[in-house]
């Protein structure tokens, strides 16, 4: 037998790099018979949509399939017309669809549940990173659902495998962009693993990697945070920024947090300076470049006892910094960081932070880079940037690493 089965295709901005999202338009007197490839409302999900590749993936490609699978397991039958008045509701729900809504909103109105509340956050690859990421953010219970999305070719193995297997409540792995419908917080910590023979062609393998990946993260959750943990921080906190065409305020790297809270970790336990710590903060390049500063908002109002603060403060600075080099960065260590940043987003701490920010307007920076700098962070992200005081070294470090990084950017193909 031949039958016809009406579709509906979503092609995405971010086509071909996404997959489009594909429905069933079944007729009044059609019922959707629900399987391992369709769900009750029609989305099929096929496996091509989950191992979606470009340029290797196409929709010719992806319709062959559907002929091939619904051959094997009919989607679709006939309604007796008794049962055709039932399908109004799913066709109301399909028109739905067509103007405008999400899946992930016009399923909780049919619900009739609320999902404005709920903390999802989506962590965007699954190396060591990212699988501590979840782990991190999971131990810290700052979300009602964490999604792992798996972009890696082949089966689950390794980390992915085990996290399957030892069945963590509320963390959800997946390889369909779909998954990270509505995410509050979308954590970015994938890195090409090319034959790249440059630092350049390293960094352009980046991008042409998240290419593919932010603007259909940027489809999804349309109103997230965007918290970039891959390599350089700087550069593809940048790149993110502008394959997204998010505001600023809601696109930050992890940046320096984790060496500001050792900074002043170290500063108060090991070198008992309580009271400098708390102004204390890491800020600039990743790197051999970072260098530490100071909140403006504490300074001594004689300048004589200004002064002799400044040196004795910058001499147990220098000792921290020391202390602070021997101390690598761990996936598990950067998980934690992310955590504490998810952490301050969703519960609106309105916390600062060392977070990787839009460095121009700050320190005589014009040009658009991303450097480490202390924010203030709520649910919309960086709400304002605190003020640093004013030391020419400071400002010289920053608008060198600006002036460095800014000049690689250029190279760039975005």
């Amino acid at each position: 037998n031949s039958y016809n089965i009406p579709i509906q295709l979503w092609i995405l901005d971010s086509h071909p790099f996404a997959p489009p999202i594909c429905f069933l338009k079944p007729t009044a007197n059609m019922g959707i018979s629900v399987g391992k490839h369709v769900d009750a409302h029609g989305r099929i999900y096929l496996p091509y949509l989950q191992n979606w590749s470009h340029p290797k993936s196409t929709v010719i490609g992806l319709i062959k399939e559907m002929i091939a699978k619904f051959e094997e397991e009919l989607p679709l039958y006939s309604l007796s017309s008794s049962d055709a008045a039932r399908q109004s509701e799913l066709l109301s729900y399909i028109a739905k669809i067509t103007e405008g809504d999400t899946d992930m909103k016009s399923r909780s109105k049919i619900g009739g549940k609320n999902e404005g509340c709920f903390n999802k956050i989506t962590v965007v690859g699954a190396g060591d990173l990212g699988i501590a990421c979840v782990l991190a953010v999971a131990a810290k219970g700052v979300a009602d659902k964490v999604v792992l999305l798996d972009l890696s070719e082949g089966a689950a193995k390794g980390g992915t495998m085990d996290l399957e297997i030892f069945a963590l409540p509320n963390v959800e792995i997946s390889r369909d962009f779909s998954a990270s419908a509505d995410s509050k917080v979308v954590v970015v910590t994938v890195n090409s693993l090319g034959n790249a023979q440059t630092y350049l062609d390293v960094i352009q393998s980046n991008v042409d990697l998240f290419k593919g990946i932010i603007p259909a993260i940027a489809h999804y959750s349309q109103n997230a945070v965007l918290l970039v943990a891959s390599h350089p921080v700087e550069v593809m906190t940048y790149v993110t920024w502008k394959l997204s065409t998010f505001p600023k305020s809601r696109v930050i790297g992890v940046g320096a947090n984790l060496d500001s809270e050792r900074f002043q970790y170290i500063l108060t336990n090991l070198l008992k300076a309580e009271v400098l710590a708390k102004d204390a903060w890491v800020i600039g390049e990743q790197g051999e470049d970072k260098v530490s500063s100071w909140t403006s908002y504490n300074l001594v109002a004689n300048q004589m006892e200004g002064m002799a603060a400044r040196n004795s403060r910058e001499k147990v600075a220098s000792r921290a910094m020391e202390v602070l080099k021997g101390k690598g960065q761990r996936s598990w260590s950067v998980g934690l960081s992310v955590a504490d940043l998810t952490d301050s987003i969703l519960k609106d701490k309105r916390k600062v932070h060392s977070i990787s920010t839009l460095a121009k307007g700050c320190c005589n920076i014009n040009s658009e880079v991303f450097l480490s700098l202390p924010c203030i962070l709520g649910t919309r992200g960086v709400i304002e940037m605190v003020e640093l005081e004013e030391d020419p070294l400071v400002q010289e470090k920053l608008q060198s690493s600006a002036g460095s990084i800014h000049d690689l950017q250029q190279q760039l193909k975005l």
